[in-house]
């Protein structure tokens, strides 16, 4: 993990939500949605539970946020606050490609770095992540975290080097995706994510919101579809 964006994120922490929360994300892995939104219970049809609030649309989605697929004028955006070290955000990973696929050219999606603290290599996993976009390689990179995270997860060693490896298997620039993924600049860029997730109650990843409105902590695919098809509809 590199110093100063630990240092930063360690700041946003205790200023914004102080230690008990702090303690509660190192605790656990995931499965926790929004505090201040109330969602229906998994597996439960959210379109008969009672609506909870629409977030900030400016905190979902930045100009700089990352987008797995954006479609023009698509009124339907889906965003993942995720931390690649995290066991839910992997297992959540197969419905979300599946929605993508069975969604192309219909809706958007985006990333959102959520990196939880007591993830060693979190932190630099998105940092790769965000190194691999500048050079058009977002979902590659996105998807080799997951596919590989049972190699390198859960180490107490920051698995930098591993992230390197993958740049070259995916043959970048390798000066460039070093300096990038080590830059202060991608440094902040995490640590700005990470300040919008807090901001809008995220505890813990997967946190996704559909049009803003939050689902179900590790929602199924039915789920998820069923607000999707919601927000189509209207």
């Amino acid at each position: 993990m590199s110093k100063n964006l630990g240092i930063t994120l360690g700041l946003i922490m205790v200023a914004v939500i102080g230690a008990g929360l702090l303690m509660a994300l190192n605790d656990r892995d995931s499965t926790a949605g929004p505090q201040a939104a109330p969602t229906a219970p998994t597996g439960q049809d959210p379109t008969t539970a009672p609506a909870a609030p629409t977030a900030p649309a400016e905190l979902l989605v930045r100009e700089n946020s990352r987008y797995l697929d954006q479609v023009e004028e698509s009124p339907v955006t889906v965003v993942e606050f995720l931390d690649f070290e995290c066991e839910a955000c992997r297992a959540q990973f197969p419905v979300m490609e599946q929605i993508r696929e069975d969604y192309d050219g219909r809706i958007n999606m985006v990333i959102r770095y959520f990196p939880l603290p007591g993830h060693t290599s979190s932190e630099p996993a998105a940092a790769a992540v965000e190194a691999a976009a500048q050079q058009g390689a977002l979902e590659e990179m996105y998807a080799r975290m997951y596919e590989t995270q049972a190699e390198w997860g859960e180490s107490r060693e920051p698995q930098t080097d591993v992230f390197v490896g993958f740049a070259e298997d995916l043959g970048l620039d390798m000066d460039e995706f070093v300096a990038t993924m080590e830059s202060t600049e991608t440094q902040e860029r995490v640590a700005s994510d990470f300040e919008d997730g807090v901001a809008l109650g995220v505890q813990g990843t997967p946190t996704i919101f559909v049009n803003g409105r939050p689902a179900p902590s590790m929602p199924t695919y039915e789920v998820l579809s069923s607000m999707i098809d919601a927000e189509l509809e209207e």
